[in-house]
């Protein structure tokens, strides 16, 4: 084939095809099978649409709905499935714009003449599944500007118009179409509505046409999309999981913490809260003398110079918080960091090579602008503190400090029964400080520690921070979602924006290179994940209450009072309800405050001075003991921290 192309599949085989040959096509020379099954394709590891041409030789894998990625490809068809259902039912409605994360929903905006209803909601969602029976075709369709202001126009579709406007100049236009809906779209998309098995719109809200409040007031539709029936089913449930596991739920049914519209975005700690704090805090505490940190503490308030310097008055200065000082012309920033103020503490004294590393904690209060939008309990706040710290140390004790760092992760982690956790490292974004040689270097650096750890090494490609490469610990909760918790990274641009320099052992003046890490990250942010991961149900040394004894009647109060306080001697938190309630009352409140170990004082206790344990998930109380040997378990466990008070 004179004008032919090879194209080279992930088992090493090669298929030479026509020039003009699309992913579909290789999908349906390897068998009919596939070509069903395809919902997209990778080029070179590019994600792209199955129409699309593949023009030149190439590596090339077919992605399906076995694929991590064919939930997304599925979800965004199913938003065009959507708008096409709702023009079909109100035609004189105009689209505006879908979602860039399909992962989990899709939505879509409309400008309509009234707010839609929950039956219109039904109405849409029974429509979509007639599109899906049609098994229609999606068509990828590449247009000049003119043309696609020609087709828009002549939809009555202004928004669209509008939205054209965003695409630069020089930029491909794809519009894609199934049946009679068209919109922009760069895709990719499934090959027809048939390979959609299941839809369900979740809710619909009111929004801004881009968010502008003068601008048009426009109706947002929320839904999902699954391959099938069964997948869609077992993703409800486990959104009503979710719904039962909601940090603000179970945060206030536990009486754990308090948001409250006069301080939004900052929580209201109550005492049970308090103690899960202080409790976190003391462990990655107690861990300092091992791991070789100092724990330090920086001001709240700096003058605008010092983030100047650093680069986050230009990067971040609408998302943090500034006010005039007293002297003329003084600006000030309310902090949203630590590093700014640790760099200069550094830079305050002469430092010699003999006293790195130097690894500085802390844990302080920080403040940042988050819009009123995003705010979402105490997941994402204004007001949190981080379990921060950052390390200075000599460019070839790199490899060391973050290997210490994956060690001390480790420990916490298995602490806490947060495991499956994946490694990724984040490289430079499209704007960043220092020089890029230095960026590859630092990102080889990350990477091989991420392998020496023993983890495969995934990529975000262009997901660092501006300042620095990063190493991402991400971590699936119970319901299967990813939350990033530990990070590392080395710093590229502050060392030398803050001319930082220790005497190396040569005696001339050396830039240190300089390591950010958090293990838990915001405090704020890790409790909520927390709490939806355990339910509530914490291991027994993080538990808030720990113990909770019950008098049979008004006799045994004594003796239930005389055993709280030698657990408390122990530092084991233990609470007396002696409610005028039943006995099987109680005991279920104690289940559904979630504390970890019931004691039931009567007679028999009293008189010889045992306790007969009942763990919080078990129907039956375990054997009797002595108070003494009860309270001296319970110390060893909260002294090893321990999952289970009897592990």
């Amino acid at each position: 084939m004179s004008n032919g192309i090879t194209v080279t599949l992930p088992d090493g085989k090669e298929l030479v095809l026509d020039a003009n040959a699309t992913v579909f096509d290789v999908a349906s020379e390897i068998g009919p099978g596939l070509a069903k099954a395809a919902l997209a394709g990778r080029i070179e590891g590019e994600l792209v649409d199955l129409r699309r041409p593949l023009g030149a030789d190439c590596s090339l894998s077919i992605v399906t709905t076995k694929d991590e990625l064919g939930g997304s490809i599925i979800r965004h068809s199913a938003e065009h499935v959507m708008a096409d259902a709702v023009k079909r039912l109100f035609p004189s409605a105009q689209v505006d714009a879908g979602r860039t994360d399909h992962s989990e929903k899709f939505q879509y905006d409309f400008l309509v003449d009234e707010p839609f209803t929950p039956e219109d909601l039904e109405r849409i969602e029974k429509e979509m599944n007639n599109i899906l029976s049609e098994g229609a075709v999606f068509d990828r369709e590449v247009m000049t500007r003119d043309q696609a202001e020609e087709l828009f126009r002549g939809l009555g579709e202004e928004l669209k118009l509008s939205r054209l406007g965003d695409i630069p100049a020089d930029a491909e236009i794809t519009i894609f179409r199934h049946g009679k809906f068209a919109d922009l779209c760069r895709g990719p998309h499934v090959h027809n509505t048939k390979q959609i098995g299941a839809v369900k719109l979740t809710e619909a809200s009111g929004t801004y046409f881009r968010g502008d409040e003068n601008g048009p007031k426009l109706q947002r539709i929320y839904g999902t999309a699954f391959e099938s029936k069964k997948a869609l089913k077992s993703y409800l449930a486990r959104l009503e999981e979710a719904k039962k596991r909601d940090h603000r739920r179970v945060g206030q049914d536990l009486g754990l913490f308090h948001m409250d519209p006069l301080a939004p975005g900052s929580p209201f700690y109550l005492p049970k809260g308090m103690t899960l704090y202080n409790e976190l805090v003391s462990f990655v505490q107690d861990l300092y003398p091992k791991y070789g940190y100092d724990e330090i503490l920086t001001p709240q308030l700096f003058r605008a110079d010092l983030f100047k310097t650093s680069g986050h008055y230009d990067k971040f200065h609408d998302d943090m918080y500034w006010f005039e000082g007293s002297d003329v012309g003084e600006e000030l920033g309310v902090k949203a960091m630590n590093c700014p103020g640790h760099c200069h503490l550094f830079s305050t004294g002469k430092r010699s090579y003999r006293e790195l590393p130097v690894r500085w904690a802390e844990f302080s209060r920080l403040h940042r602008n988050e819009r009123s939008g995003t705010l979402n309990g105490i997941t994402r706040v204004r007001s949190f503190a981080q379990d921060d710290a950052h390390i200075y140390c000599e460019p070839d004790q790199v490899a060391q400090e973050i290997d210490s760092f994956f060690k001390m992760t480790a420990e916490i982690y298995d602490k806490l029964g947060v495991d499956g956790i994946e490694m990724a490292v984040s490289t430079r974004p499209d704007e960043f400080l220092g020089e890029p040689e230095d960026w590859d270097v630092a990102e080889k650096a990350l990477i091989d520690a991420v392998e020496r750890a023993g983890f495969k090494c995934n990529i975000k490609e262009g997901d660092a921070a501006f300042y620095a490469p990063k190493v991402e610990a991400d971590f699936r909760d119970v319901l299967g979602r990813a939350w990033t918790l530990a990070t590392i990274q080395i710093d590229m641009a502050m060392p030398g924006r803050f001319d930082l320099r220790y005497v190396g052992r040569d005696g001339e003046l050396h830039q240190p290179a300089m390591l950010h890490r958090a293990i838990l990250g915001s405090l704020e942010r890790f409790i909520g994940i927390y709490i939806e991961h355990t339910g509530g149900d914490f291991p027994f040394w993080l538990s808030p209450i720990q113990v909770v004894i019950l008098p049979i009647s008004d006799r045994h109060q004594e003796r239930a009072y005389e055993l709280k306080a030698a657990l408390a001697s122990k530092r084991v938190r233990a609470e007396v309800d002696d409610r005028s309630e039943t006995l099987g009352f109680r005991v279920r409140e104690g289940q559904t405050q979630k504390i970890p170990l019931t004691l039931v004082i009567g007679d028999d206790e009293v008189e010889r001075g045992t306790v007969s344990p009942r763990l919080r998930k078990s129907k039956q109380a375990m054997d009797a003991m002595s108070a003494e040997a009860l309270v001296e378990a319970l110390s060893i466990s909260n002294a090893e921290r321990r999952k289970s008070p009897f592990a």
